[in-house]
């Protein structure tokens, strides 16, 4: 397997492996971790995917689905990624890259992006990946883990490649839809987590420095739910929720 992973192009009801690269960025993406066999919220997965293709695809979805999960190791940690690529020939627009997971933490450091949203189309996963995986990169050089997007009035986004959330005592706080964020899965099952353990929840516009003191969080497939540790010179309030959150997120997992 190399570094990216094995690369397997869907052709009618099967996967096909292939040996070359496709240098054109993603028309739509979708990741998601696979342990031992078991995903969280697999399906949610495949409706994103499928909603960011359009109706436009005659792909057979309910074929490609069965053809991605019978592929999928049983063991392992693993972290798949459909992809739809729309300038290819019809027929051969839709593959899947199987990749090992990569190292999981439990906390992360954050890095406010100095620069405008670079995003060209924020609703769909795939589009913005390589230019969200820049300001990941150029994260890692200010010596932080993640990056945050800012909207033009400075108030929180998205991160890179992850969902922003934060805690206000014991309300749980999210960007609301005046910002430009990706929908979220993980987003959604943390949200519907925290109702359901009766936290009220509160979708709202705020600035990194309204967060001084809070308890915050970076969420994505791959990781779950991250505490963040430092954000620049921000005074980040110790994680006293996010484990008992990531084990009822773990609980969501199911054997495919």
């Amino acid at each position: 397997m190399s570094v990216n992973g094995d690369f397997y192009r869907f052709d009618s009801n099967r996967f096909v492996k292939v040996d070359y690269a496709i240098a054109e960025q993603l028309s739509v993406a979708d990741s998601f971790l696979v342990e031992n066999g078991a995903v969280r919220a697999i399906q949610k997965h495949f409706d994103r995917f499928r909603r960011g293709v359009g109706v436009e695809s005659d792909l057979d979805f309910e074929a490609f689905r069965r053809a991605v999960i019978e592929l999928l190791p049983k063991t392992g940690a693993w972290f798949p990624r459909l992809e739809y690529r729309a300038f290819q020939p019809v027929g051969d627009q839709f593959f899947l890259r199987l990749r090992e997971a990569p190292e999981r933490t439990e906390t992360l450091t954050l890095w406010s992006c100095d620069e405008p949203d670079p995003r060209v189309d924020h609703l769909t996963k795939g589009p913005d990946l390589s230019v969200c995986q820049k300001l990941r990169r150029k994260a890692n050089l200010h010596g932080a883990d993640e990056a945050v997007i800012l909207d033009s009035a400075g108030f929180i986004a998205d991160g890179a490649l992850s969902s922003i959330m934060w805690w206000e005592d014991d309300v749980l706080c999210a960007p609301d839809d005046s910002t430009k964020w990706l929908p979220s899965i993980t987003r959604e099952l943390v949200l519907g987590l925290a109702s359901q353990a009766g936290f009220e929840i509160s979708l709202k516009r705020a600035r990194p420095e309204d967060l001084e003191n809070r308890e915050i969080w970076s969420l994505s497939a791959l990781q779950g739910i991250r505490a963040v540790t430092q954000w620049g010179e921000i005074p980040i309030c110790a994680p006293r929720k996010h484990v008992s959150f990531r084990k009822r997120l773990s609980l969501l997992s199911e054997r495919i």
